[in-house]
């Protein structure tokens, strides 16, 4: 549903900044439907009505400018994003579902582009070795804000398999959590969110529940209600996930993420359209 803002025509005037939006490129995990071989309810709808489908975890973050890529699993980002349309990458981690796109992108011709990630020496495969046009810079510090022109991004450590960062990104008044891929909170990591007003939780929810989540989060109500965002959306979902979500209902204030869906951000209120 798309708000305008009391007073404005497009919910923005003279005395406010230019919305931020997200935009959700993937929201699924490395299972989402369509998953190849499988029949289930959710891989049958998202094969034959591609509004259902999930590619692999991103989004795309636009401010003035800036246009941010946040995890670059998608394949064909050399398309999708011609030289010089990029202005940094913000990794999450090293798995491939998070970076494969890099592999094909690296060797276009252009200006470089930053990539921003944790501190893992790994890496993936040999895209430290051979970078390309990829300038991968040092680790931001958790805990620590870092500015990119507006934009105020803070590293969070998560719980994962690798060395995974989630990012508080701080535009203005707005505050916007995003935490994928990860199995709860560490406690620093809680603690710090719990004394900040997030407008907007973006958060990993691969599994319907279980017993014992591992690497990645079930429906994660109890990290939501810890931290009480005014907004909660669900991404990096496997096919499993939809069949819950087909069968279950949410909280108010909780939904799962669509790919291509957009958050758009004023200075006085976060609306979707």
């Amino acid at each position: 549903m798309t708000r305008t803002q009391p007073g404005t025509a497009s919910g923005t005037d003279n005395n406010r900044p230019a919305a931020l939006t997200l935009t959700f490129l993937g929201t699924g995990g490395v299972t989402a439907a369509p998953l190849p071989g499988c029949a289930c309810r959710a891989c049958l709808r998202a094969t034959h009505d591609p509004r259902f489908a999930r590619a692999p975890c991103s989004a795309l973050i636009e401010y003035g400018r800036e246009r941010v890529l946040l995890d670059a699993g998608l394949p064909l980002l050399a398309s999708r994003f011609p030289p010089g349309t990029l202005s940094r990458i913000l990794l999450t981690h090293y798995h491939i579902d998070h970076v494969q796109g890099l592999f094909a992108l690296r060797w276009g011709r252009g200006d470089p582009i930053a990539v921003w990630g944790p501190p893992d020496p790994r890496g993936c495969d040999d895209l430290y070795k051979h970078p390309g046009l990829l300038d991968f810079r040092p680790a931001l510090t958790p805990f620590v804000a870092h500015a990119f022109g507006e934009l105020q991004v803070t590293p969070l450590p998560l719980q994962h398999s690798r060395l995974t960062h989630g990012y508080l990104l701080a535009w203005h008044d707005i505050r916007i959590a995003w935490l994928c891929d990860t199995c709860g909170l560490p406690p620093d990591t809680a603690d710090f969110l719990r004394g900040q007003p997030l407008d907007q939780l973006v958060i990993d929810c691969n599994d319907p529940p279980c017993a014992t989540p591992r690497n990645h989060n079930d429906v994660a109500l109890a990290t939501v209600a810890l931290l009480r965002p005014r907004q909660t959306w669900l991404t990096h979902l496997s096919h499993e996930m939809d069949n819950w979500l087909a069968e279950n209902r949410l909280p108010h204030g909780v939904q799962p993420a669509r790919d291509g869906q957009t958050l758009r951000c004023d200075a006085a209120w976060p609306v979707t359209v």
